[in-house]
């Protein structure tokens, strides 16, 4: 069944919607989900709610849906996403083919740099990123 997303209200809202998304493994509902969801926002509506799963398909969802379109958004949701609860935890849980993932991104971002971020931007958050 296809989520419908619309912009969270509230952490609970936004958490419900991850929920639905993470058991559907839903990228693109993933992806709609963050396009309509301020950057800002990402670490007060994730409280304390970031899991490894939830992380990864958020990767996907950028690396797949978003970062051709908008890259100053991915890098906009990175930015923000390091700055949430629990996410050091989250990255040290990460496999080494989960990390390969989240560099695939940086390169990507890296390749179609723009001028919502430099690439001394994108350098220090992959350091946050560990990468």
């Amino acid at each position: 069944e296809e989520l419908h997303i619309s912009q969270p209200s509230s952490a609970y809202d936004f958490g419900q919607i991850i929920n639905a998304v993470n058991t559907n493994k839903d990228k693109a509902a993933c992806a709609d989900l963050l396009a309509v969801t301020d950057p800002k926002r990402l670490p007060v509506l994730l409280s304390n709610k970031l899991e490894g799963e939830i992380f990864l398909i958020f990767i996907q969802s950028l690396e797949y849906y978003i970062v051709g379109k908008d890259p100053g958004l991915v890098y906009q949701h990175l930015f923000y996403l390091s700055k949430a609860e629990r996410f050091k935890v989250v990255l040290a849980l990460l496999s080494k083919n989960e990390k390969e993932q989240v560099q695939q991104l940086f390169d990507i971002l890296s390749e179609n740099q723009n001028n919502h971020y430099s690439l001394e931007d994108l350098e220090s958050l992959k350091k946050i990123y560990e990468l």
